[in-house]
């Protein structure tokens, strides 16, 4: 029997991974419901990745803290509908440095790494799905980098929004403020500039 949940990650991997029927079959009992309270973590920082989840329900940030001056950094926000995992740490199997926290009470399905493993081995699909998820993951950190090197805050603010419309409504303007690279009262002139040229 498929669970309603079962069925937003069928459609989901069929667009992003164009998965057979028969694709799904085999990996579909391997897929199993994870749900997270508010402030709950994905992924500790220096421990090692073993899972992959698609997010349901609720919005996860990737952080590390910087050891020097216990800094939290924001690097990414990842909300419904995507796959959530520490993807160095997951291929290398190797501590990560980074922490995965539920922003919002949330629910994943996750699919554990050797599971993944013997889906590799046994079909094309799913291997196509692991090169996939590995470019994804090359992609966010590619435009990441460039965003920090070649964009201004403001910038970076107003992508920000065009990606994750209702981003102030669910994540606080420290998160929001980290995440820019900048400090408080900088992010309140952006808004306010932002604001007056829409």
């Amino acid at each position: 029997m498929t669970l309603p949940q079962h069925t937003v990650l069928h459609d989901h991997l069929h667009q992003f991974a164009q998965l057979s029927e028969e694709d799904w079959q085999l990996g579909n009992p391997f897929w199993h419901v994870r749900a997270m309270p508010k402030h709950d973590y994905f992924n500790f920082r220096n421990s090692v990745c073993r899972q992959v989840g698609f997010i349901l329900k609720g919005l996860f940030r990737v952080y590390y803290i910087d050891p020097k001056t216990e800094l939290e950094h924001n690097l990414y926000f990842i909300p419904e509908h995507a796959f959530l995992t520490s993807l160095k740490g997951l291929l290398t199997q190797t501590t990560c440095p980074y922490l995965i926290e539920a922003l919002e009470d949330a629910e994943l399905l996750v699919i554990d790494r050797d599971h993944l493993q013997q889906l590799y081995a046994q079909s094309h699909g799913w291997e196509r799905f692991g090169r996939l998820l590995a470019e994804q993951y090359f992609l966010f950190n590619q435009m990441r980098s460039e965003s920090l090197l070649t964009q201004t805050a403001e910038d970076r603010y107003v992508d920000l929004l065009n990606n994750f419309p209702d981003i102030l409504n669910r994540v606080s303007l420290g998160h929001i403020s980290s995440y820019l690279g900048i400090k408080g009262p900088s992010l309140s002139r952006i808004r306010a500039q932002v604001a007056a040229k829409r």
